[in-house]
């Protein structure tokens, strides 16, 4: 059941992107939410209720990451949601690799970095302030192409070792917030194709209809999010709420 009444908070890291800005566009509508707190690196527009969204800039370094952790958390009573979703796959000097000889040390960093440090690094920075939320529920943006079972096709090097870094990351700060945080929901979400300037290069191959758009995401993410409850565990699940192997 969907809670009344304006009382729900969020954040959103990320809102900039196409599926983060989306979900923030759909829950700053949503009169369930109170206020909506967006986090990107360039001023976005909001698309929400009158004074429902409230846009923070970040450049996301740890000390910008403790600030304005520290002030959504000040500022609200409890977060009943949060999405993270960073990620890169491809930028001016590099993309995903195809074979060994690929491999790169500054590309490999940054696409570590987006797809993985950065995401641990919001949730342990949001860690402390989520004892006082009795119903949070947290989506990571993860991939299907992280998952070290599902891979059998090889390439895409570090993209794929970032998310399943990723992976392990949520699987080991869900085992913590079971013990100290026991309101919290953790999910590592794979939102399928979708049509964003990540996928843009690689989606000559997707199956019609298999490109998604951000918004028709952003509902799926909230469809599942509001059906998972805390349960000390970390769901793994696609755009459809199908579990995915590890």
């Amino acid at each position: 059941m969907k809670e009344v009444g304006g009382t729900m908070q969020a954040l959103v890291v990320g809102a900039g992107g196409g599926i983060g800005s989306a979900v923030a566009d759909r829950w700053g509508r949503d009169p369930r939410f109170s206020s909506v707190w967006t986090v990107s690196r360039q001023q976005r527009p909001g698309h929400g209720a009158e004074g429902t969204i409230q846009p923070l800039l970040t450049r996301h370094t740890e000390e910008d990451i403790a600030a304005i952790s520290k002030r959504v958390l000040e500022e609200s009573e409890s977060l009943s949601r949060i999405v993270i979703a960073l990620g890169t796959l491809h930028g001016p000097s590099y993309g995903p690799e195809k074979s060994l000889e690929a491999l790169r040390q500054t590309s490999m960093q940054e696409v570590y970095r987006v797809n993985c440090i950065l995401p641990m690094l919001w949730l342990a920075a949001l860690a402390s302030g989520l004892r006082k939320s009795p119903d949070c529920r947290i989506a990571v943006l993860s991939a299907r192409v992280g998952s070290i079972g599902d891979n059998a096709l090889g390439g895409w090097y570090s993209y794929r070792s970032a998310k399943a870094a990723l992976n392990m990351g949520l699987r080991s700060a869900s085992i913590e917030l079971a013990r100290r945080a026991k309101g919290v929901k953790l999910m590592a979400f794979h939102p399928g194709t979708v049509d964003t300037a990540l996928s843009e290069p690689f989606q000559r191959g997707v199956p019609e209809g298999k490109l998604f758009e951000p918004d028709f995401v952003a509902t799926r993410l909230d469809e599942l999010l509001d059906g998972h409850v805390a349960n000390g565990e970390l769901s793994y699940l696609d755009w459809e709420g199908k579990t995915i192997p590890w």
